[in-house]
C-alpha cells in the first residue's frame, strides 16, 4: 500500500512545527538518525511516529525516519520555514549550481561536480539512499538551497518503480537550463527563493 499525498503533507506539517515552535530538542533528536539505519535510532521515535498514518508499512516507516533525519539536518539553526521550494530535488541542485556559478565559480567546473554527485544518486539502490541524501543534503544546506521535502519524502517512496519516473524527474530539472540562460535570472531566481520564508 502507497501512502497518500495528504499523509505526506501532514508528516511534513508535523516536523515544520518543531522549526515553528523552535523546538531544539525534537531537532535534536531526528538529527541523530543521520549515519544510522533509518529507525534505529530510538530517540526519533517519539518526534516521528505521532506524524504518521496508521497504514505506514516497515519499508516506509524507513523513509519517513530518514526523511525526518535529513529534515531536521537541513533547519539546523534556522527559525523560519522556507516557503517557496524549488520542484524537486533535481531542481534544487540546478540552484546549487546557480548560487555557486553567480559566485563567481566557473559554471563548467561547478556543472561537472554536481553533476557527479546527481548521477551517483541517481544510479544508487535504494539501501544506498541515505548517505547519498545525507552528503547532497549537506551541499544544499551549506548555500541555503531550500528542498521540497514533502516532494523527496513522496520520491523516496516511489524510488524503486520500474519506470524510473523519478529519477528521470530529477535529471530533467537539473538539465533543463542547462543552456540558455544567462547569469542574472539564475541570480534573480535564488533571491526570490532564498527571501521567501515564513514571517
Amino acid at each position: 500500500m502507497i501512502t497518500t499525498p495528504v499523509s505526506h503533507y501532514t508528516f511534513i506539517v508535523h516536523l515544520e512545527s518543531f522549526v515553528r515552535e523552535n523546538n531544539r530538542g525534537a531537532l535534536a533528536a531526528l538529527r541523530r538518525g543521520l549515519g544510522k539505519q533509518p529507525g534505529t535510532a530510538r530517540e526519533m521515535d517519539s518526534y516521528v511516529l505521532p506524524g504518521l498514518s496508521s497504514d505506514v508499512t516497515g519499508k516506509q516507516e524507513d523513509v519517513y525516519y530518514l526523511i525526518g533525519a535529513l529534515f531536521a539536518y537541513w533547519y539546523q539553526g534556522r527559525d523560519d520555514i522556507v516557503k517557496n521550494r524549488p520542484a524537486n530535488l533535481g531542481d534544487s541542485m540546478r540552484l546549487l549550481v546557480n548560487y555557486e556559478t553567480v559566485k563567481g565559480d566557473n559554471k563548467e567546473d561547478v556543472e561537472k561536480r554536481i553533476e557527479k554527485r546527481l548521477v551517483s544518486l541517481l544510479n544508487c539502490h535504494r539501501d544506498d539512499l541515505p548517505e547519498h541524501l545525507r552528503y547532497i543534503i549537506g551541499l544544499l544546506k551549506s548555500k541555503d538551497i531550500p528542498v521540497d521535502w514533502e516532494r523527496l519524502l513522496s520520491d523516496i517512496l516511489s524510488w524503486q518503480y520500474e519506470d524510473r519516473s523519478v529519477q528521470r524527474r530529477w535529471a530533467r530539472y537539473f538539465w533543463r537550463n542547462y543552456h540558455g540562460k544567462n547569469q542574472s535570472e539564475p541570480k534573480n531566481e535564488i533571491q526570490s527563493i532564498m527571501n521567501n520564508t515564513e514571517e
